[in-house]
């Protein structure tokens, strides 16, 4: 995988790698070619090529991570990009079953998923050993966004409300929403750098758009930070942090 560089992206995730009171957040979005090369395109061959495979290979994803997420009010935001199931294989067949495609994916997709994390991470993490399981197809993107933007407005408030609109914008113009699956990767609670003692929270969450041949990573998480402030500060609201000046960041 191959980073692909966008100073819009640099900049966001720049604007929304916060500290507050409460926590350090650390936040990228980064834009992926899945053009392999190098050492990606070794792990690439190793795992396409394990016995008793093929890239064409349907396996079986773990459950969905925004479903759980669904009573987070998602008119909290005054600007929304109404973008509805985007894709044809997001669409349920009824009211109450889904496509058997949406809880599947093809190993090439899934090997090109571990390949992002790897490129991101390394030398850091190593995700080679990851399953189809550490993964989930998203079918709603409404249900996507929200998650992230509850999880930023929970953590710096107001600020946030002027950001949701660029975030979105720059993603979609780099991997167009609407042509892209939606996966979200699912810590291991052991080996992974989301989780580690003192996280909050995280999200991982993957745009790939197979005509761009990219994938979009958006992830994000929440270190708690262990205050060396004084007691009479404990209770300072966090709507009275000094935040960074985030106007004109993205012209």
């Amino acid at each position: 995988m191959k980073l692909l560089e966008n100073s819009k992206l640099e900049a966001i995730s720049s604007t929304l790698s916060i500290d507050t009171l409460v926590c350090d957040i650390t936040t990228r979005v980064e834009s992926y070619s899945c053009k392999m090369a190098g050492d990606p395109k070794k792990l690439y061959k190793q795992l396409r090529n394990e016995p008793g495979t093929s890239p064409h290979d349907l396996e079986i994803l773990g459950p969905s991570q925004t479903k759980l997420s669904s009573s987070y009010n998602s008119n909290f935001l005054t600007t929304s990009p109404q973008i509805l199931h985007p894709y044809p294989i997001a669409r349920s067949i009824s009211s109450d079953d889904e496509s058997p495609l949406v809880k599947t994916i093809p190993r090439k997709t899934l090997i090109f998923l571990i390949s992002t994390l790897n490129a991101t991470f390394q030398p850091d993490y190593e995700f080679s050993s990851c399953t189809s399981q550490d993964f989930s197809r998203e079918t709603n993107f409404e249900l996507v966004k929200t998650e992230v933007d509850s999880r930023f407005l929970s953590s710096i408030g107001d600020h946030y409300r002027s950001l949701s609109p660029q975030l979105w914008s720059v993603i979609d113009e780099e991997i167009n929403i609407k042509e892209s699956e939606i996966f979200s990767y699912r810590p291991d609670d052991t080996s992974d750098p989301f989780s580690e003692s003192g996280i909050i929270w995280s999200f991982n969450f993957f745009f790939y758009n197979r005509k761009l041949r990219r994938i979009l990573y958006l992830t994000c998480r929440a270190d708690c930070k262990t205050s060396t402030n004084d007691d009479d500060n404990d209770d300072e609201p966090l709507e009275s942090n000094n935040y960074v000046t985030f106007e004109g960041v993205m012209d």
